[in-house]
């Protein structure tokens, strides 16, 4: 039976019966370029992160020492000015600055990256506003759940409050430069590695781990405060996987740091009667 069309139509000016083959060459492979990893780095990097960022703190703490020994403080030992909480704080906000600065060189530099904000997925959200409620609402939570669970009186963090300037400066640092750092390492650099190596669910456990594990110093590791911590972690873990978004988790995290401080401010008359903080 023949299969043909006994009329075919004929074929139009520069028109050919059959396409060419597709001949692709060694060069032409050669050429392509393979797809980017996101994100960019890897778990070494990170790793690279956490020891740079604990060399910067030690490093700035004794410059920062040594400076006010030589300057304001001679007479007294620097072993005393290492327990001030003002100069504590002035040491860690400069280590996060050059940390800041290295994370967007690395991205910048190292990984040849044009925007940072673009590979560490910032995509500010439209509506800012939900969020810093989210994060007034899960602070407000936890410190009802807070009061079931043991707390000790006194924990190393209190000693931050001792000077109505030392609560001042723990305030205007735990709701501006140190959310916004523990955002970019935890959320920005920590979770993405994770979850690319292990999946989300695990990366979300494991970055929730890691978040309060970091606080717990500062909390004598006692589980009820490091529980509290654990799930302000999951829930910012949490927000960053469903929304591909860091900066949703940053302005919750400094909504639910600033509502706690906001607490404290008002239960003192403005840090001028610290002695009615609990354990006081």
């Amino acid at each position: 039976m023949n299969t043909f069309p006994e009329n075919p139509e004929p074929l139009r000016e520069n028109e050919t019966p059959f396409a060419p083959p597709v001949v692709v060459t060694p060069a032409d492979i050669a050429n392509v370029s393979p797809p980017v990893r996101d994100p960019v780095w890897d778990g070494w990097d990170v790793f690279v992160l956490v020891v740079l960022t604990l060399a910067s703190m030690f490093v700035t703490l004794l410059a920062v020492l040594f400076a006010a020994h030589q300057w304001f403080y001679r007479g007294r030992p620097v072993g005393e000015l290492a327990k001030m909480p003002l100069l504590v704080v002035g040491s860690q906000a400069l280590a996060y600055v050059l940390v800041l600065g290295y994370m967007i060189a690395m991205v910048k530099v190292q990984k040849r990256q044009s925007s940072f904000f673009t590979a560490i997925h910032w995509n500010w959200p439209s509506a800012a506003g939900l969020y810093l409620f989210a994060g007034f609402g899960l602070s407000f939570g936890l410190q009802l759940f807070a009061h079931l669970l043991p707390i000790p009186k006194n924990l190393p963090i209190d000693t931050f409050f001792s000077t109505p300037a030392e609560a001042w400066a723990l305030t205007v640092f735990g709701i501006t430069l140190a959310p916004l750092m523990e955002e970019l390492f935890f959320r920005g650099f920590l979770y993405p590695v994770l979850d690319r190596a292990v999946g989300k669910v695990i990366a979300i456990l494991l970055t929730a781990i890691a978040f309060a594990l970091l606080h717990g110093g500062q909390l004598k590791f006692s589980w009820g405060p490091v529980l509290i911590i654990f799930l302000v972690g999951l829930v910012l873990t949490s927000v960053r996987a469903k929304t591909n978004s860091v900066s949703a988790g940053l302005l919750m995290h400094m909504a639910y740091n600033g509502t706690i401080s906001i607490l404290m401010l008002v239960a003192t008359g403005g840090f001028r009667h610290l002695e009615k903080l609990g354990g006081r």
